[in-house]
């Protein structure tokens, strides 16, 4: 799946707010190692440098374009390309953070409790996830994609975002491993120009992806065309003609 820091960031503000707020859940401590996993074009680097100033900070991405970017914005941390289910690093960590990127990873059964090994005692795995699915904006994605041209193309799409556990699942996994385990759900609502185009820019650089990578240039446009239309059914403009876009995220700070 081909990801564009370009596109990423043209919501920077909003789609830093929620890490913003993860950081400042972490449990205060002397913190001299920290990595930010899923680091996309570095803005939620750039959080725990400022945090956490000393403290060696470093990044990873499976995405060399964004890996491009963060590198460019924070020159003096170090950035590596890795995926997160096969990255070996055993640190350990005073800090793990994972803003918005578990939910493309499987198996959080397994994949929590080991990164939960790579922290330090007394360390802190903090992860925020998007938990909408079940929203107007990713319904509506399946349905279109189940209904074109594109219906073999797209069969696999859906499949990319890992279902996501209860609160209380990720406090069952995480609790038999960790000291102490936070976990609460946070509903934003994004005033996005615009109106329906407005919704459909903001997923381009997210969830849409797997639904535009494996379709040519004609094919995309017109998925994307069919999608939009949807979202101007789902979504009621307001009176200055933008949408307030609901987005439900699941946090989760745990300590070692």
């Amino acid at each position: 799946m081909s990801w564009s820091a370009k596109q990423y960031v043209a919501f920077e503000d909003e789609r830093t707010r929620p890490a913003r707020d993860l950081l400042a859940a972490i449990p205060a401590g002397d913190v001299r190692s920290a990595i930010d996993i899923g680091c996309g074009p570095g803005n939620s680097t750039e959080l725990l440098v400022e945090r956490f100033a000393n403290a060696t900070v470093r990044g990873l991405d499976s995405s060399t374009d964004m890996i491009d970017a963060a590198r460019k914005r924070l020159p003096q941390v170090q950035f590596d390309v890795a995926d997160i289910d096969t990255w070996n690093d055993n640190g350990p960590f005073d800090v793990i953070f994972a803003n918005a990127v578990l939910q493309w990873v499987p198996d959080h059964a397994t994949l929590l409790p080991s990164l939960v090994s790579k922290l330090s005692a007394g360390g802190s795995l903090a992860v925020q996830m998007p938990d909408n699915l079940n929203e107007h904006s990713h319904r509506l994605m399946r349905e279109v994609a189940a209904d074109g041209p594109w219906v073999s193309k797209l069969a696999g799409a859906a499949g990319q975002r890992t279902e996501m556990a209860d609160a209380s699942g990720y406090y069952s996994i995480l609790k038999a491993c960790c000291t102490r385990v936070d976990v609460w759900r946070t509903t934003y609502h994004h005033p996005l120009a615009g109106g329906a185009s407005g919704v459909v820019e903001w997923f381009k650089g997210s969830g849409l992806r797997p639904f535009l990578d494996p379709l040519d240039e004609a094919e995309r446009a017109q998925y994307l065309k069919q999608y939009q239309t949807a979202i101007e059914r789902a979504y009621t403009a307001l009176a200055d003609g933008s949408v307030l876009l609901p987005f439900p995220r699941l946090f989760i700070v745990a300590t070692r």
